[in-house]
């Protein structure tokens, strides 16, 4: 894997219509391909989210920022489903009369690419005490193959909790999963057989709730691992078969874990952030890219064969400070693109060069 030097702006950037930038980065699948072949760019701002999106597929144009508000919003997830609609979760904190903090988690969700958000809906908070629903984490999404949403997140007792909107829009009860002292975000990959597997790194090591298709949530079965609290991710590697990603809290490097296996190093150090994961085919192989955060602040890339992680990762430095974790996605023409939230709340990025020996990102475009 080699990377060119980063250089000034693309051809292609815009300015952004309302002057806001970005707070930080989104958690979750933040850079999205719409089913008409244009990526989006979701960030957090300070009222609401930041949206901007290709003009045209594989770009490099790009329009934005467009603003979508909610007030009061602390954290904001991102996830896709099969059908390209993209979901959006978040924490919302606002004061109640007697000044104390009310907690709500809100969903939006966006049909298709470029065009408004519904309105913003609250899903409540799962405990009924105001104190104890102030200590409610953020929401982590994911979404099964039969567009059920997902909203998973950890509540005052430690444990995993789960309110869930079925294809027809009607959302169930809150859900309490069990577990404890698990991490503030859950990894959740739904997979390609309409299951769902979720793991969350504990104060004990780490815990594994299976969900078959059509039925509901086992476990949770605890595992004697070391996670890093904060860098879970899942991404799934041939049909029904997730692997899950971590930086090992004692070692600091990446490792790779199947239930039933023992966890892989994959090289790596100091990540402090999630990993984000897609696959792609180079040199006729199927490969499994890695983006993330080391301990200094900059962004960074792995990859290795997927389902072969033993063989070993390579990691390159990609010359950028980030908030929060980068993003990755393929664009319409099939390329590796990786997305950024810079220092000073700018996005910025990256695609895989056309007809290039094995993979090779462009200069940073700066949005």
């Amino acid at each position: 894997m080699r990377r060119r030097p980063a250089g000034t702006a693309a051809r292609g950037t815009t300015t952004g219509e309302s002057g806001r930038t970005a707070i930080g980065a989104a958690q979750g699948r933040w850079l999205t391909l719409g089913r008409d072949g244009r990526l989006t760019l979701y960030a957090p701002a300070r009222d609401g989210l930041l949206r901007w999106t290709e003009t045209v597929p594989g770009g490099p144009g790009w329009s934005g920022p467009h603003h979508a508000a909610v007030a009061g919003l602390t954290h904001l997830s991102v996830t896709q489903g099969a059908n390209g609609y993209v979901h959006f979760l978040g924490r919302r904190e606002r004061p109640a009369a007697d000044g104390s903090p009310a907690v709500d988690i809100v969903h939006a969700t966006q049909y298709q690419t470029g065009l408004a958000l519904t309105d913003w809906r609250s899903l409540g908070n799962p405990h009924p005490d105001r104190a104890d629903g102030a200590r409610v984490g953020p929401p982590a999404g994911a979404v099964g193959l039969d567009g059920t949403v997902h909203a998973f997140v950890r509540g005052a007792r430690g444990g995993l909790l789960l309110r869930r909107e079925d294809a027809k829009g009607k959302w169930s009860a809150w859900e309490d999963l069990g577990g404890a002292g698990v991490d503030a975000l859950a990894a959740a990959v739904a997979l390609s057989g309409g299951g769902m597997e979720v793991c969350a790194a504990a104060e004990t090591g780490a815990f594994i709730w299976l969900q078959p298709a059509g039925g509901d949530f086992s476990g949770p079965r605890g595992f004697s691992l070391r996670p890093l609290r904060g860098t879970v991710s899942a991404l799934e590697t041939s049909p029904d078969r997730a692997v899950f990603l971590w930086t090992d809290a004692e070692s600091k490097e990446a490792h790779a874990w199947r239930p039933g296996g023992s966890p892989v190093g994959l090289g790596g150090a100091g990540a402090d952030q999630p990993y984000a994961a897609v696959r792609t085919s180079l040199g006729g192989s199927d490969w499994t890219v890695l983006a993330t955060r080391d301990a200094t602040g900059s962004a960074v890339l792995g990859m290795g064969v997927t389902e072969h992680e033993a063989d070993g990762f390579w990691w390159h430095g990609l010359a950028a400070s980030c908030q929060g974790a980068p993003a990755l996605a393929l664009d319409g023409r099939g390329r590796v693109t990786v997305a950024l939230i810079g220092a000073d709340g700018a996005p910025m990025v990256a695609r895989q060069e056309g007809g290039a020996d094995g993979l090779v990102l462009t200069d940073w475009q700066r949005l």
